[in-house]
């Protein structure tokens, strides 16, 4: 379609070019009309007598518009539609340090689909991925970004009405980092840095100016969550045993001189000051509130409020009213569950994310963004994640929303069918898993990669017909893959993984029981099973392959091409097993002499085949490392 798109343009011109191409659209003079307004209120999309008109107030919400005003055209020609924004920020953090680091052009891929729904901030979580000049290993082989890249990342994002926030750790999660022999001397423990240190705040500032240099924003994500060991380490054997609150707000104190002489304006996560907010808390003074003496002692911070657990929400606004006690409203943080294993987690982050927004609009909460985290190998591809951006986004510019406007809308920005998209949650919401798998069983994850001789979730899956569940997801997801022709090479894979979990999921189960009847016959024919496995393992790992270098650098498949070759060198292991058995050569096999347990972990729960989404702690009952 031809579009002349006459009035306040030059705001927006800069990213135009990029949008109109996304949107197949072109812009000339002899185009189909359209009025375009910049001011103050709602975004308002229409279209009566032949003219179009689309009145925004920021460039983000102009760039949402013309996506509704293609959308509403194609539905009706005449239409008169407005959207209320919710919050003053509406965003994503991208997680670049868990083994996938996206290249410039995904993230650049992002910020497009993101400008197209209407989300106005993208925060690149790196812990170590990002270059800092005076410390060569930091992030050495890990495919750190440059300078060059994290600048060219922002000036798109410029473009396209978007503020992209440095997102980094400076205390805690700093294992990857930190593991090298030149921060021995300003380590606390293998993963948090070492307080009251003065190489630790030397190492800070360095890291500070380094990622926030390329950014165009003063505001800087400086994490501290999770540091629960917390001056356990060798703070302790140093000074002793002190408080984490007291080490934590010192240590912020700290941070906060250097980024005060930066010029940035610092948020942290908020979890290790939760203590301050217990009933029973020696930090509330006698009427409830925190103690004026420890809330002087902190410094001048943002704090977000970071939850993707609970579907209360009362939960969520309980939690935002103890966050205001702090003086400031929290910005908020959830989860598009793409850190689940294989598989995005789509029951539990739709159930979580509509009762953690519904309740920041009760509370007056300015500020959210979700987060794509990818735990433990970034295995599961972060394109998965853009029904769940959909859901935030509609939540971003309405007040109520339904999962069928979400649909729609995702059928237009993300050329996809939401419902088809929703069975990828099968391949881990299985038999044997609670409704919207809210314990988060990462099922097929275990079943990948959990060796068949070992068996350890074997009587966890007992009596749950999981072969039969992953036969129907796989005709599901076929079915899937032909209406959805712009997601083939997605659909492909997780197609390709319910094929391989279709007879792997129970064969150790066959195989223990083939072997404790003496069925000499049946092993052999289990022995022909294994073979397709095998075929079926290799050509997932191509797929999965071939997703991960359209989107990350290469850095980080070596992680995946170790496990799926575990895999496979399992199976070939457990072949020459069953061999020896069948020809005789051995008499028994000790794998299979052991009588199996339900796999027990601080992860289990009693409803679901959890598995910790750990994958050394899937594969074997040992250990890597001595």
């Amino acid at each position: 379609m031809e579009l002349f798109l006459k009035g306040d343009t030059e705001n927006v011109a800069a990213g135009l070019e990029y949008m109109a191409k996304r949107l197949k659209v072109q812009l000339s003079a002899n185009g189909y009309p359209i009025k375009v307004k910049q001011q103050k209120g709602p975004l308002r999309v229409a279209n009566k007598s032949g003219v179009g008109e689309i009145s925004f107030e920021k460039p983000i919400h102009f760039f949402r518009a013309l996506g509704l005003w293609l959308e509403n055209y194609q539905k009706s020609k005449e239409f008169d539609k407005q959207e209320t924004p919710q919050f003053t920020m509406s965003g994503v953090m991208l997680d670049a340090s868990r083994n996938a680091v996206p290249t410039v052009n995904e993230v650049k891929k992002l910020l497009e689909h993101m400008a197209l729904i209407g989300l106005d901030t993208l925060m690149l979580y790196t812990e170590d991925t990002y270059e800092v000049k005076e410390y060569p290993y930091f992030g050495y082989m890990r495919g750190r970004y440059t300078h060059k890249e994290l600048k060219e990342c922002d000036q798109y994002a410029e473009k396209l009405g978007i503020d992209m926030i440095p997102c980094i750790q400076t205390l805690g999660h700093m294992r990857e980092g930190i593991k090298w022999n030149y921060a021995s001397a300003m380590k606390d423990t293998d993963d948090i840095l070492l307080v009251d240190e003065p190489k630790t705040y030397e190492f800070l500032e360095n890291c500070l100016k380094a990622v926030s240099e390329p950014f165009r924003t003063n505001r800087i994500h400086i994490g501290m969550d999770e540091t629960f060991q917390l001056g356990l380490g060798k703070y302790l054997e140093k000074h002793g045993y002190e408080h984490h609150i007291d080490l934590m707000t010192r240590h912020l104190k700290q941070v906060v001189g250097i980024t005060n002489k930066l010029g940035l304006k610092p948020m942290i996560w908020s979890d290790m000051y939760f203590p301050l907010f217990a009933d029973n808390s020696p930090y509330l003074d006698e009427d409830g509130n925190i103690r004026k003496d420890i809330l002087r002692n902190i410094p001048d911070v943002e704090y977000v409020y970071w939850n993707y657990y609970r579907k209360e929400q009362e939960v969520y606004e309980k939690d935002f009213q103890k966050h205001k006690l702090l003086g400031t409203k929290p910005i908020f943080a959830g989860g598009a569950w793409t850190w689940n294993g294989l598989a995005p987690n789509y029951g539990k982050a739709i159930v979580t994310t509509n009762a953690a927004l519904a309740a920041c609009k009760k509370e007056g909460i300015d500020e959210i963004f979700v987060t794509l985290w990818g735990d433990n190998g970034a295995e599961t591809p972060i394109s998965t994640a853009y029904p769940l951006l959909q859901l935030f986004a509609e939540h971003t510019y309405r007040n109520g929303v339904t999962m069928d406007e979400v649909a729609e809308r995702f059928a237009f920005c993300g050329e996809g069918n939401f419902e088809d998209f929703m069975h990828f949650k099968l391949l881990d919401e299985t038999p044997g898993v609670m409704e919207d798998n809210l314990n988060s069983s990462m099922t097929s994850k275990v079943l990948l990669y959990q060796d068949i001789l070992i068996g350890l979730y074997d009587e966890n899956i007992r009596g749950l017909s999981l072969g039969k569940h992953y036969q129907r997801v796989w005709e599901m997801l076929n079915k899937g893959k032909q209406k959805n022709p712009s997601w083939e090479a997605l659909f492909n894979f997780y197609e390709q993984l319910a094929a391989v979990l279709a007879d792997k999921a129970e064969i150790g189960i066959q195989v223990k029981a083939a072997y404790e009847q003496k069925d000499y016959e049946e092993m052999k024919a289990l022995l022909l099973i294994l073979d397709k496995i095998s075929a079926n393992v290799d050509l997932l790992r191509q797929k999965h392959r071939s997703l991960w270098f359209q989107a990350n650098k290469p850095f980080g498949w070596e992680v995946m091409d170790v496990r799926y070759g575990g895999v496979l060198a399992r199976i070939a292991s457990t072949k020459f097993r069953l061999q020896e058995w069948i020809n005789g050569t051995i008499s028994f096999i000790d794998e299979l002499e052991e009588v199996r347990l339900k796999h027990e972990g601080p992860w289990e729960m009693a409803d679901g085949i959890v598995g910790g989404n750990v994958y050394h702690r899937i594969v074997t009952a040992g250990s890597f490392s001595i």
